[in-house]
Protein backbone atom coordinates (compact mmCIF):
# COMPACT_ATOMS: atom_id res chain seq x y z
CA UNK A 1 0.00 0.00 0.00
CA UNK A 2 2.95 1.97 0.88
CA UNK A 3 4.33 1.87 -2.69
CA UNK A 4 0.97 2.30 -4.60
CA UNK A 5 0.75 5.63 -2.41
CA UNK A 6 4.18 6.90 -3.04
CA UNK A 7 3.93 6.56 -6.99
CA UNK A 8 0.04 7.60 -7.28
CA UNK A 9 1.51 10.99 -5.37
CA UNK A 10 4.63 11.22 -7.43
CA UNK A 11 2.41 11.03 -10.94
CA UNK A 12 -0.50 13.71 -9.38
CA UNK A 13 3.13 16.08 -8.68
CA UNK A 14 3.96 15.26 -12.16
CA UNK A 15 0.75 16.06 -13.29
CA UNK A 16 0.01 19.28 -11.36
CA UNK A 17 3.69 20.88 -12.59
CA UNK A 18 2.78 20.13 -16.55
CA UNK A 19 -0.50 22.07 -15.62
CA UNK A 20 1.53 24.77 -13.82
CA UNK A 21 4.26 25.14 -16.97
CA UNK A 22 7.01 23.36 -14.54
CA UNK A 23 10.35 21.90 -15.73
CA UNK A 24 9.66 19.28 -18.13
CA UNK A 25 12.80 17.15 -16.96
CA UNK A 26 11.48 17.62 -13.16
CA UNK A 27 8.32 16.28 -14.26
CA UNK A 28 9.81 13.21 -16.57
CA UNK A 29 11.78 12.41 -13.06
CA UNK A 30 8.42 11.78 -11.36
CA UNK A 31 6.42 9.73 -13.50
CA UNK A 32 9.75 8.10 -14.35
CA UNK A 33 10.19 7.17 -10.50
CA UNK A 34 6.87 6.88 -10.15
CA UNK A 35 6.43 3.72 -12.63
CA UNK A 36 9.97 2.12 -10.89
CA UNK A 37 8.22 2.30 -7.55
CA UNK A 38 4.84 0.58 -8.88
CA UNK A 39 6.90 -2.40 -10.24
CA UNK A 40 9.36 -2.53 -6.77
CA UNK A 41 8.35 -6.16 -4.89
CA UNK A 42 9.77 -4.79 -2.02
CA UNK A 43 8.07 -2.59 0.82
CA UNK A 44 9.39 1.15 0.30
CA UNK A 45 8.69 1.76 4.03
CA UNK A 46 10.90 -0.93 4.97
CA UNK A 47 14.12 0.82 2.83
CA UNK A 48 16.36 3.70 4.13
CA UNK A 49 17.11 6.30 1.97
CA UNK A 50 20.61 5.37 0.55
CA UNK A 51 18.38 1.90 -0.29
CA UNK A 52 15.97 3.86 -1.70
CA UNK A 53 18.72 5.86 -4.32
CA UNK A 54 19.40 2.33 -5.51
CA UNK A 55 15.93 2.03 -7.05
CA UNK A 56 16.57 3.96 -10.67
CA UNK A 57 15.57 7.05 -11.23
CA UNK A 58 15.57 7.88 -7.20
CA UNK A 59 17.63 10.46 -6.02
CA UNK A 60 18.29 11.76 -3.02
CA UNK A 61 15.28 14.32 -3.04
CA UNK A 62 12.61 11.64 -3.71
CA UNK A 63 14.45 8.80 -1.70
CA UNK A 64 13.85 11.78 1.38
CA UNK A 65 10.24 12.39 -0.24
CA UNK A 66 9.54 8.18 0.28
CA UNK A 67 10.86 8.47 3.88
CA UNK A 68 8.77 11.15 4.86
CA UNK A 69 5.30 9.41 3.27
CA UNK A 70 7.11 5.94 5.21
CA UNK A 71 7.02 8.15 8.50
CA UNK A 72 4.28 10.52 8.04
CA UNK A 73 2.20 9.19 5.86
CA UNK A 74 1.98 12.73 3.33
CA UNK A 75 4.50 14.59 1.70
CA UNK A 76 4.46 18.24 2.61
CA UNK A 77 6.09 19.28 -0.94
CA UNK A 78 2.84 17.34 -2.51
CA UNK A 79 0.14 19.01 -0.07
CA UNK A 80 1.75 22.46 -0.55
CA UNK A 81 1.58 22.29 -4.63
CA UNK A 82 -2.06 21.05 -4.10
CA UNK A 83 -2.49 24.26 -2.40
CA UNK A 84 -1.70 26.30 -5.54
CA UNK A 85 -4.52 24.54 -7.88
CA UNK A 86 -8.16 23.98 -7.56
CA UNK A 87 -8.95 20.73 -5.36
CA UNK A 88 -10.98 18.84 -8.39
CA UNK A 89 -8.60 19.70 -10.59
CA UNK A 90 -6.37 16.11 -10.07
CA UNK A 91 -9.52 14.62 -11.26
CA UNK A 92 -9.90 16.48 -14.07
CA UNK A 93 -6.67 15.39 -15.17
CA UNK A 94 -7.20 12.09 -14.32
CA UNK A 95 -10.12 11.64 -17.03
CA UNK A 96 -8.82 9.15 -20.25
CA UNK A 97 -7.94 11.02 -23.15
CA UNK A 98 -7.48 14.57 -21.35
CA UNK A 99 -4.43 14.35 -19.58
CA UNK A 100 -2.51 17.67 -17.92
CA UNK A 101 -2.46 19.45 -21.13
CA UNK A 102 -5.83 19.92 -22.03
CA UNK A 103 -6.59 20.15 -17.99
CA UNK A 104 -5.03 23.26 -18.11
CA UNK A 105 -6.47 25.09 -20.92
CA UNK A 106 -10.08 24.11 -20.00
CA UNK A 107 -9.09 25.43 -16.37
CA UNK A 108 -7.39 28.64 -18.25
CA UNK A 109 -9.96 28.97 -20.86
CA UNK A 110 -13.58 28.05 -18.99
CA UNK A 111 -12.73 28.05 -15.26
CA UNK A 112 -13.02 23.95 -14.99
CA UNK A 113 -12.26 22.91 -12.05
CA UNK A 114 -13.94 19.81 -11.20
CA UNK A 115 -15.86 16.76 -13.17
CA UNK A 116 -19.00 18.35 -12.58
CA UNK A 117 -18.55 21.43 -14.45
CA UNK A 118 -16.34 19.19 -16.79
CA UNK A 119 -19.25 17.18 -17.58
CA UNK A 120 -21.73 19.85 -17.89
CA UNK A 121 -19.33 21.97 -20.14
CA UNK A 122 -19.10 18.97 -22.70
CA UNK A 123 -22.88 18.30 -22.96
CA UNK A 124 -23.57 21.83 -23.59
CA UNK A 125 -20.87 21.32 -26.71
CA UNK A 126 -18.59 24.03 -24.96
CA UNK A 127 -15.19 22.76 -25.25
CA UNK A 128 -14.97 22.08 -29.14
CA UNK A 129 -13.52 25.47 -30.86
CA UNK A 130 -10.56 25.87 -27.51
CA UNK A 131 -7.21 25.24 -28.83
CA UNK A 132 -6.35 21.71 -29.75
CA UNK A 133 -10.10 20.71 -28.69
CA UNK A 134 -12.76 19.47 -31.92
CA UNK A 135 -16.12 17.82 -31.28
CA UNK A 136 -14.07 14.28 -31.09
CA UNK A 137 -12.01 15.51 -28.88
CA UNK A 138 -15.47 16.76 -26.89
CA UNK A 139 -17.03 13.70 -27.34
CA UNK A 140 -13.87 11.36 -26.31
CA UNK A 141 -13.87 13.39 -23.22
CA UNK A 142 -17.33 12.05 -22.79
CA UNK A 143 -16.29 8.72 -22.90
CA UNK A 144 -13.48 9.20 -20.38
CA UNK A 145 -15.72 10.46 -17.63
CA UNK A 146 -17.99 7.30 -18.68
CA UNK A 147 -15.19 5.53 -17.83
CA UNK A 148 -14.48 7.17 -14.86
CA UNK A 149 -17.66 6.74 -12.94
CA UNK A 150 -17.18 2.57 -14.07
CA UNK A 151 -13.84 2.86 -12.70
CA UNK A 152 -15.77 3.86 -9.41
CA UNK A 153 -18.16 0.77 -9.67
CA UNK A 154 -15.14 -1.73 -9.91
CA UNK A 155 -11.22 -1.51 -9.46
CA UNK A 156 -8.63 -3.54 -11.55
CA UNK A 157 -7.11 -6.69 -10.34
CA UNK A 158 -3.77 -5.31 -10.58
CA UNK A 159 -4.97 -3.11 -8.05
CA UNK A 160 -7.30 -5.12 -5.53
CA UNK A 161 -5.24 -8.27 -5.56
CA UNK A 162 -2.00 -7.39 -4.13
CA UNK A 163 -4.00 -5.44 -1.32
CA UNK A 164 -5.90 -9.09 -0.38
CA UNK A 165 -2.66 -10.38 -0.61
CA UNK A 166 -1.40 -7.91 2.03
CA UNK A 167 -4.29 -8.06 4.12
CA UNK A 168 -3.78 -11.85 3.97
CA UNK A 169 -0.49 -11.63 4.79
CA UNK A 170 -0.50 -9.32 7.64
CA UNK A 171 -3.45 -11.27 9.57
CA UNK A 172 -0.96 -14.07 9.31
CA UNK A 173 1.34 -13.04 11.10
CA UNK A 174 -0.51 -11.40 13.59
CA UNK A 175 -4.02 -12.80 14.22
CA UNK A 176 -5.27 -16.41 15.28
CA UNK A 177 -6.16 -17.84 12.35
CA UNK A 178 -5.90 -21.43 10.91
CA UNK A 179 -6.64 -20.94 7.30
CA UNK A 180 -7.01 -18.54 5.26
CA UNK A 181 -8.06 -17.24 1.39
CA UNK A 182 -8.85 -15.32 -0.67
CA UNK A 183 -12.35 -15.88 -2.34
CA UNK A 184 -14.22 -14.04 -4.74
CA UNK A 185 -13.98 -12.29 -8.17
CA UNK A 186 -10.33 -11.65 -6.87
CA UNK A 187 -9.68 -15.57 -6.59
CA UNK A 188 -11.21 -16.10 -10.00
CA UNK A 189 -8.55 -13.52 -11.65
CA UNK A 190 -11.30 -11.58 -12.98
CA UNK A 191 -9.73 -8.59 -14.61
CA UNK A 192 -11.66 -5.84 -12.71
CA UNK A 193 -13.65 -6.79 -8.82
CA UNK A 194 -15.72 -4.57 -7.02
CA UNK A 195 -14.39 -5.61 -3.75
CA UNK A 196 -12.25 -7.87 -1.56
CA UNK A 197 -13.18 -11.02 0.47
CA UNK A 198 -11.40 -12.83 2.73
CA UNK A 199 -12.29 -16.23 4.38
CA UNK A 200 -10.46 -17.80 7.60
CA UNK A 201 -10.72 -20.70 10.23
CA UNK A 202 -10.25 -19.40 13.85
CA UNK A 203 -10.44 -20.84 17.60
CA UNK A 204 -10.79 -16.92 18.39
CA UNK A 205 -13.22 -15.13 15.99
CA UNK A 206 -13.62 -11.73 18.05
CA UNK A 207 -9.83 -11.13 18.04
CA UNK A 208 -9.47 -11.78 13.89
CA UNK A 209 -11.81 -9.06 13.80
CA UNK A 210 -10.14 -6.73 16.39
CA UNK A 211 -7.13 -7.13 14.24
CA UNK A 212 -8.97 -6.90 10.66
CA UNK A 213 -10.87 -3.57 11.76
CA UNK A 214 -7.99 -2.22 13.39
CA UNK A 215 -5.35 -2.21 10.47
CA UNK A 216 -3.80 1.06 9.53
CA UNK A 217 -4.99 1.80 6.45
CA UNK A 218 -8.87 1.17 7.60
CA UNK A 219 -10.32 4.29 7.05
CA UNK A 220 -13.78 3.15 7.89
CA UNK A 221 -15.61 0.50 10.33
CA UNK A 222 -18.53 -0.17 8.06
CA UNK A 223 -19.55 -3.10 9.92
CA UNK A 224 -18.04 -5.43 12.76
CA UNK A 225 -19.80 -8.72 13.94
CA UNK A 226 -18.80 -12.06 15.52
CA UNK A 227 -17.92 -14.25 12.15
CA UNK A 228 -18.53 -10.82 9.82
CA UNK A 229 -16.44 -7.59 9.09
CA UNK A 230 -16.71 -4.69 6.20
CA UNK A 231 -13.88 -2.10 6.07
CA UNK A 232 -13.31 0.40 3.63
CA UNK A 233 -9.15 1.61 3.44
CA UNK A 234 -8.08 4.56 2.30
CA UNK A 235 -7.85 4.23 -0.82
CA UNK A 236 -11.63 3.23 -0.97
CA UNK A 237 -11.53 -0.43 -1.31
CA UNK A 238 -13.89 -1.89 1.05
CA UNK A 239 -12.74 -5.37 1.89
CA UNK A 240 -15.28 -8.53 3.52
CA UNK A 241 -14.05 -10.54 6.08
CA UNK A 242 -15.39 -13.77 7.04
CA UNK A 243 -14.94 -16.38 9.75
CA UNK A 244 -16.09 -19.70 8.93
CA UNK A 245 -16.08 -23.28 10.75
CA UNK A 246 -13.49 -25.79 9.96
CA UNK A 247 -15.33 -28.30 8.39
CA UNK A 248 -17.46 -25.34 6.22
CA UNK A 249 -14.14 -23.80 5.26
CA UNK A 250 -14.21 -25.65 1.49
CA UNK A 251 -17.70 -25.25 0.61
CA UNK A 252 -17.42 -21.56 2.08
CA UNK A 253 -14.35 -21.26 -0.17
CA UNK A 254 -16.30 -22.25 -3.29
CA UNK A 255 -19.50 -20.61 -2.44
CA UNK A 256 -18.20 -17.20 -1.62
CA UNK A 257 -15.39 -17.51 -4.84
CA UNK A 258 -18.55 -17.94 -7.28
CA UNK A 259 -19.20 -16.59 -10.20
CA UNK A 260 -22.97 -16.24 -9.11
CA UNK A 261 -23.97 -18.42 -12.68
CA UNK A 262 -21.21 -21.05 -11.80
CA UNK A 263 -22.87 -21.70 -8.61
CA UNK A 264 -26.72 -21.30 -9.94
CA UNK A 265 -25.72 -24.28 -12.13
CA UNK A 266 -23.71 -26.25 -9.51
CA UNK A 267 -27.11 -26.21 -7.07
CA UNK A 268 -29.47 -27.11 -10.08
CA UNK A 269 -27.65 -30.15 -10.20
CA UNK A 270 -27.82 -30.91 -6.59
CA UNK A 271 -31.27 -30.62 -6.26
CA UNK A 272 -31.25 -33.03 -9.45
CA UNK A 273 -29.35 -35.11 -7.20
CA UNK A 274 -31.05 -34.99 -4.17
CA UNK A 275 -28.86 -32.40 -3.01
CA UNK A 276 -28.38 -29.29 -1.49
CA UNK A 277 -25.31 -26.91 -1.53
CA UNK A 278 -24.91 -23.93 0.50
CA UNK A 279 -21.85 -22.32 1.98
CA UNK A 280 -21.67 -24.37 5.42
CA UNK A 281 -21.51 -27.26 3.09
CA UNK A 282 -23.54 -30.30 0.69
CA UNK A 283 -26.04 -31.82 2.15
CA UNK A 284 -28.32 -35.03 1.26
CA UNK A 285 -32.05 -33.07 1.02
CA UNK A 286 -34.01 -35.57 2.82
CA UNK A 287 -31.47 -36.22 6.08
CA UNK A 288 -29.75 -33.21 5.98
CA UNK A 289 -26.96 -34.80 6.89
CA UNK A 290 -23.75 -33.37 6.30
CA UNK A 291 -21.46 -35.14 3.28
CA UNK A 292 -18.73 -33.11 2.98
CA UNK A 293 -17.66 -28.86 3.10
CA UNK A 294 -14.18 -29.08 4.91
CA UNK A 295 -12.89 -29.46 1.64
CA UNK A 296 -13.66 -27.13 -1.74
CA UNK A 297 -13.03 -30.56 -3.89
CA UNK A 298 -15.62 -32.34 -1.72
CA UNK A 299 -18.21 -30.16 -3.51
CA UNK A 300 -17.71 -31.29 -6.90
CA UNK A 301 -16.29 -34.78 -6.09
CA UNK A 302 -20.26 -35.61 -4.52
CA UNK A 303 -21.84 -33.97 -7.20
CA UNK A 304 -19.57 -36.57 -9.76
CA UNK A 305 -17.27 -33.94 -11.72
CA UNK A 306 -13.75 -33.05 -12.14
CA UNK A 307 -12.73 -30.34 -9.33
CA UNK A 308 -13.03 -26.88 -11.53
CA UNK A 309 -9.93 -24.51 -11.13
CA UNK A 310 -11.36 -20.97 -10.10
CA UNK A 311 -10.26 -19.27 -13.15
CA UNK A 312 -12.48 -21.20 -15.22
CA UNK A 313 -16.16 -20.53 -12.95
CA UNK A 314 -17.49 -18.74 -15.15
CA UNK A 315 -20.66 -20.70 -16.71
CA UNK A 316 -18.83 -20.88 -20.01
CA UNK A 317 -19.04 -24.95 -20.60
CA UNK A 318 -16.94 -25.47 -17.85
CA UNK A 319 -19.51 -27.61 -15.67
CA UNK A 320 -20.30 -30.14 -18.89
CA UNK A 321 -16.82 -30.78 -19.44
CA UNK A 322 -16.26 -31.57 -15.94
CA UNK A 323 -18.74 -34.31 -16.16
CA UNK A 324 -16.80 -35.09 -19.33
CA UNK A 325 -13.40 -35.67 -17.00
CA UNK A 326 -12.26 -32.49 -20.10
CA UNK A 327 -11.35 -29.85 -18.97
CA UNK A 328 -7.46 -28.30 -20.02
CA UNK A 329 -4.37 -29.01 -17.63
CA UNK A 330 -4.56 -25.27 -17.36
CA UNK A 331 -0.80 -23.51 -18.37
CA UNK A 332 0.98 -22.54 -15.24
CA UNK A 333 3.38 -19.68 -14.05
CA UNK A 334 6.10 -22.68 -13.98
CA UNK A 335 5.00 -23.54 -17.22
CA UNK A 336 6.55 -20.42 -18.67
CA UNK A 337 10.27 -20.33 -19.47
CA UNK A 338 10.93 -16.52 -20.88
CA UNK A 339 9.44 -12.97 -21.51
CA UNK A 340 9.23 -12.06 -24.63
CA UNK A 341 8.47 -8.27 -24.57
CA UNK A 342 11.71 -6.18 -22.09
CA UNK A 343 12.52 -2.75 -21.98
CA UNK A 344 16.23 -1.83 -20.84
CA UNK A 345 17.59 1.88 -20.51
CA UNK A 346 18.49 2.15 -24.01
CA UNK A 347 14.90 2.93 -24.33
CA UNK A 348 12.54 3.72 -21.37
CA UNK A 349 13.39 0.79 -18.83
CA UNK A 350 15.40 1.45 -15.38
CA UNK A 351 17.95 -1.02 -15.62
CA UNK A 352 20.93 -2.17 -18.64
CA UNK A 353 20.86 -5.08 -20.67
CA UNK A 354 23.00 -7.28 -18.15
CA UNK A 355 20.73 -6.32 -14.80
CA UNK A 356 17.44 -7.30 -17.14
CA UNK A 357 18.73 -10.47 -18.22
CA UNK A 358 20.47 -11.57 -14.48
CA UNK A 359 16.77 -10.51 -12.84
CA UNK A 360 15.33 -12.88 -15.42
CA UNK A 361 17.83 -15.73 -14.54
CA UNK A 362 17.42 -15.32 -11.01
CA UNK A 363 13.90 -15.87 -11.72
CA UNK A 364 14.85 -19.39 -13.22
CA UNK A 365 13.71 -18.15 -17.49
CA UNK A 366 16.10 -19.61 -19.82
CA UNK A 367 15.95 -16.42 -22.41
CA UNK A 368 14.33 -13.11 -22.70
CA UNK A 369 13.99 -10.97 -25.76
CA UNK A 370 15.14 -7.27 -25.53
CA UNK A 371 12.48 -5.60 -27.12
CA UNK A 372 13.43 -1.57 -26.38
CA UNK A 373 10.58 0.73 -28.49
CA UNK A 374 12.07 2.16 -31.88
CA UNK A 375 12.44 5.80 -32.85
CA UNK A 376 9.04 6.30 -33.62
CA UNK A 377 8.11 6.98 -29.70
CA UNK A 378 10.90 9.66 -29.08
CA UNK A 379 8.66 10.42 -25.49
CA UNK A 380 10.20 6.63 -24.76
CA UNK A 381 14.00 7.49 -25.97
CA UNK A 382 13.19 5.27 -28.78
CA UNK A 383 15.82 3.03 -31.01
CA UNK A 384 16.77 4.29 -34.64
CA UNK A 385 18.86 1.70 -37.12
CA UNK A 386 22.15 3.28 -36.20
CA UNK A 387 21.24 2.28 -32.29
CA UNK A 388 20.08 -0.78 -32.65
CA UNK A 389 22.43 -2.21 -34.45
CA UNK A 390 24.82 -1.29 -31.86
CA UNK A 391 22.40 -3.16 -29.08
CA UNK A 392 22.96 -6.05 -30.98
CA UNK A 393 26.59 -6.25 -30.79
CA UNK A 394 26.34 -5.18 -26.95
CA UNK A 395 24.22 -8.41 -26.97
CA UNK A 396 26.50 -10.80 -28.78
CA UNK A 397 29.11 -9.10 -26.11
CA UNK A 398 27.00 -10.16 -23.31
CA UNK A 399 25.43 -13.64 -24.37
CA UNK A 400 29.05 -14.48 -24.98
CA UNK A 401 29.60 -14.17 -20.81
CA UNK A 402 26.01 -16.04 -20.02
CA UNK A 403 25.71 -19.85 -19.25
CA UNK A 404 22.40 -21.17 -19.80
CA UNK A 405 20.34 -17.95 -20.45
CA UNK A 406 19.97 -16.27 -24.03
CA UNK A 407 18.97 -12.70 -24.64
CA UNK A 408 16.68 -12.93 -27.84
CA UNK A 409 17.71 -9.42 -30.01
CA UNK A 410 14.73 -7.54 -30.29
CA UNK A 411 12.53 -4.50 -31.05
CA UNK A 412 9.17 -3.92 -30.32
CA UNK A 413 8.81 -1.97 -33.88
CA UNK A 414 6.11 1.29 -34.07
CA UNK A 415 3.19 0.32 -36.33
CA UNK A 416 2.91 3.88 -38.28
CA UNK A 417 -0.67 5.63 -39.09
CA UNK A 418 1.07 4.69 -43.02
CA UNK A 419 0.63 1.36 -42.35
CA UNK A 420 4.53 0.78 -42.60
CA UNK A 421 7.12 -0.07 -39.28
CA UNK A 422 9.25 2.50 -38.27
CA UNK A 423 12.55 0.45 -38.91
CA UNK A 424 13.23 -1.21 -41.96
CA UNK A 425 13.71 -4.74 -43.36
CA UNK A 426 16.71 -4.43 -44.11
CA UNK A 427 17.85 -4.00 -40.05
CA UNK A 428 14.84 -6.10 -38.90
CA UNK A 429 15.77 -9.00 -40.12
CA UNK A 430 18.97 -9.01 -38.52
CA UNK A 431 16.88 -9.35 -35.43
CA UNK A 432 16.19 -12.71 -33.37
CA UNK A 433 12.23 -11.89 -32.54
CA UNK A 434 10.34 -8.37 -33.83
CA UNK A 435 7.33 -7.18 -31.93
CA UNK A 436 5.07 -4.61 -33.41
CA UNK A 437 2.44 -2.55 -31.49
CA UNK A 438 0.69 0.85 -31.84
CA UNK A 439 1.30 3.56 -29.84
CA UNK A 440 -0.63 6.61 -31.51
CA UNK A 441 -3.90 6.99 -33.61
CA UNK A 442 -5.77 5.36 -31.45
CA UNK A 443 -8.91 6.77 -32.35
CA UNK A 444 -8.80 6.03 -36.02
CA UNK A 445 -11.43 4.37 -37.99
CA UNK A 446 -12.06 0.86 -37.71
CA UNK A 447 -11.20 -0.62 -40.93
CA UNK A 448 -7.90 1.97 -40.81
CA UNK A 449 -6.56 0.49 -37.68
CA UNK A 450 -7.01 -2.97 -38.42
CA UNK A 451 -5.43 -2.70 -41.95
CA UNK A 452 -2.26 -0.95 -39.56
CA UNK A 453 -1.80 -4.35 -37.96
CA UNK A 454 -2.86 -6.47 -40.80
CA UNK A 455 -0.19 -4.95 -42.55
CA UNK A 456 2.68 -5.65 -39.89
CA UNK A 457 1.25 -9.07 -39.81
CA UNK A 458 2.56 -9.32 -42.99
CA UNK A 459 5.97 -8.19 -42.92
CA UNK A 460 7.84 -11.99 -42.98
CA UNK A 461 10.03 -10.44 -39.75
CA UNK A 462 7.18 -9.28 -37.63
CA UNK A 463 6.64 -12.42 -35.01
CA UNK A 464 4.40 -10.91 -32.39
CA UNK A 465 1.74 -8.25 -32.25
CA UNK A 466 1.88 -6.68 -28.70
CA UNK A 467 -0.91 -5.78 -26.36
CA UNK A 468 -2.98 -6.03 -29.58
CA UNK A 469 -6.85 -3.69 -28.79
CA UNK A 470 -4.39 -0.70 -26.98
CA UNK A 471 -6.58 -0.87 -24.08
CA UNK A 472 -6.17 0.25 -21.31
CA UNK A 473 -8.31 -0.91 -17.77
CA UNK A 474 -10.37 2.06 -16.76
CA UNK A 475 -8.60 4.59 -18.27
CA UNK A 476 -8.95 3.69 -22.17
CA UNK A 477 -11.40 1.46 -24.40
CA UNK A 478 -9.75 -0.95 -26.98
CA UNK A 479 -9.44 0.38 -30.33
CA UNK A 480 -12.54 -0.28 -32.94
CA UNK A 481 -11.19 -3.27 -34.22
CA UNK A 482 -12.21 -6.13 -36.32
CA UNK A 483 -10.52 -9.03 -34.20
CA UNK A 484 -11.77 -11.65 -36.36
CA UNK A 485 -9.55 -10.04 -39.68
CA UNK A 486 -6.68 -9.76 -37.12
CA UNK A 487 -7.22 -13.05 -35.83
CA UNK A 488 -7.18 -14.71 -39.86
CA UNK A 489 -4.29 -12.90 -40.43
CA UNK A 490 -2.36 -13.68 -37.62
CA UNK A 491 -3.05 -17.86 -38.37
CA UNK A 492 -2.12 -17.20 -42.21
CA UNK A 493 1.06 -15.43 -41.60
CA UNK A 494 1.87 -17.47 -38.24
CA UNK A 495 2.35 -14.44 -35.77
CA UNK A 496 1.86 -14.81 -32.61
CA UNK A 497 -0.93 -12.44 -30.39
CA UNK A 498 0.67 -11.37 -27.17
CA UNK A 499 -0.94 -11.66 -23.86
CA UNK A 500 0.29 -8.32 -22.54
CA UNK A 501 0.60 -9.28 -18.89
CA UNK A 502 0.74 -5.72 -17.39
CA UNK A 503 -2.10 -5.32 -15.07
CA UNK A 504 -2.95 -1.77 -16.63
CA UNK A 505 -3.29 -3.93 -19.89
CA UNK A 506 -4.25 -7.53 -19.69
CA UNK A 507 -4.42 -7.26 -23.57
CA UNK A 508 -5.38 -9.83 -25.27
CA UNK A 509 -8.27 -10.25 -22.79
CA UNK A 510 -9.84 -13.76 -21.61
CA UNK A 511 -12.56 -13.71 -24.16
CA UNK A 512 -10.09 -13.01 -27.19
CA UNK A 513 -7.28 -15.17 -25.75
CA UNK A 514 -9.78 -18.25 -25.44
CA UNK A 515 -10.66 -17.54 -29.20
CA UNK A 516 -7.28 -17.61 -30.45
CA UNK A 517 -6.55 -20.83 -28.98
CA UNK A 518 -9.85 -22.74 -30.66
CA UNK A 519 -8.88 -20.87 -33.97
CA UNK A 520 -4.98 -22.31 -33.31
CA UNK A 521 -3.22 -18.76 -33.68
CA UNK A 522 -0.23 -18.70 -31.50
CA UNK A 523 0.19 -17.05 -28.09
CA UNK A 524 2.79 -15.56 -25.84
CA UNK A 525 2.23 -14.55 -22.55
CA UNK A 526 4.85 -11.32 -21.97
CA UNK A 527 5.32 -8.53 -18.95
CA UNK A 528 6.43 -5.69 -20.89
CA UNK A 529 8.68 -5.27 -18.26
CA UNK A 530 10.35 -2.01 -17.57
CA UNK A 531 12.10 -2.35 -14.32
CA UNK A 532 13.03 -5.65 -12.23
CA UNK A 533 9.94 -5.71 -10.21
CA UNK A 534 7.58 -5.93 -13.50
CA UNK A 535 8.58 -9.61 -13.74
CA UNK A 536 5.83 -10.25 -11.05
CA UNK A 537 3.23 -9.28 -13.81
CA UNK A 538 4.00 -12.51 -15.59
CA UNK A 539 1.52 -13.89 -12.67
CA UNK A 540 -1.58 -11.71 -14.45
CA UNK A 541 -0.90 -12.74 -17.88
CA UNK A 542 -1.35 -16.27 -16.52
CA UNK A 543 -4.44 -15.85 -15.17
CA UNK A 544 -5.84 -14.53 -18.47
CA UNK A 545 -4.06 -17.34 -20.23
CA UNK A 546 -6.00 -19.94 -17.78
CA UNK A 547 -9.38 -17.98 -17.59
CA UNK A 548 -9.14 -18.59 -21.52
CA UNK A 549 -8.60 -22.48 -21.30
CA UNK A 550 -5.19 -22.41 -22.27
CA UNK A 551 -2.78 -25.20 -21.81
CA UNK A 552 0.64 -25.21 -22.51
CA UNK A 553 1.00 -26.53 -25.82
CA UNK A 554 -0.87 -23.01 -26.32
CA UNK A 555 1.50 -20.54 -25.62
CA UNK A 556 4.79 -20.33 -27.29
CA UNK A 557 7.25 -18.96 -24.61
CA UNK A 558 6.25 -22.44 -22.52
CA UNK A 559 8.87 -23.91 -24.61
CA UNK A 560 12.79 -24.01 -25.26
CA UNK A 561 15.30 -21.56 -26.39
CA UNK A 562 15.14 -23.89 -29.57
CA UNK A 563 11.83 -24.34 -29.84
CA UNK A 564 11.36 -20.22 -29.56
CA UNK A 565 13.83 -20.22 -32.82
CA UNK A 566 12.30 -22.43 -34.72
CA UNK A 567 8.40 -21.36 -34.17
CA UNK A 568 10.30 -17.92 -35.23
CA UNK A 569 12.13 -19.19 -38.24
CA UNK A 570 8.77 -20.90 -39.96
CA UNK A 571 7.66 -17.42 -41.00
CA UNK A 572 10.72 -15.77 -42.69
CA UNK A 573 11.05 -19.34 -44.10
CA UNK A 574 7.92 -19.44 -45.32
CA UNK A 575 8.24 -15.86 -46.46
CA UNK A 576 12.26 -16.87 -48.00
CA UNK A 577 12.12 -19.99 -49.31
CA UNK A 578 15.67 -19.17 -50.65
Amino acid sequence: MINRGVAEIFYNIADLLEVKGGNPFRIRAYRRAAQNIEGMPADLSKLSEDELMTVPGIGRDLARKIREFAEKGKIKAWEDLKKEVPEGLIEVISVPGLGPKTAKILYNDLRITDLKGLEKAAVAGELKGLPHIGAKTEKNILKGLELIKKGKERMPLGRALPIAEEIVDLLKRNAPVKEISIAGSVRRWKETVKDVDILVTSDYPEQVMDMFVGMKHVSDIIAKGHTKSSVRLSDGIQVDLRVVEEASFGAALQYFTGSREHNIKLREIAVRKGLKINEYGIFDEKSGKLLGGAKESDIYELLGMSFIEPELREDRGEIDAAFKRSLPRLVSLENIRGDLHVHSNWSDGGHSIKEVADEAKRRGYEYIALTDHSKGLSIANGLDEERILRQIREIDRINGGLKDFKILKGIEVDIRSDNTLDISDDVLKKLDIVVASIHSGFRQAREKITYRIVSAMRNPYVNIIAHPTGRLIGERDAYDINMEEIFRTAKQTRTAIEINAFPARLDLNDIYSREAKRLGIPVVISTDTHVSGHYDYMRYGVSVARRAWLEKRDVINTGGYRDLKKFMNIKRKKSNPL
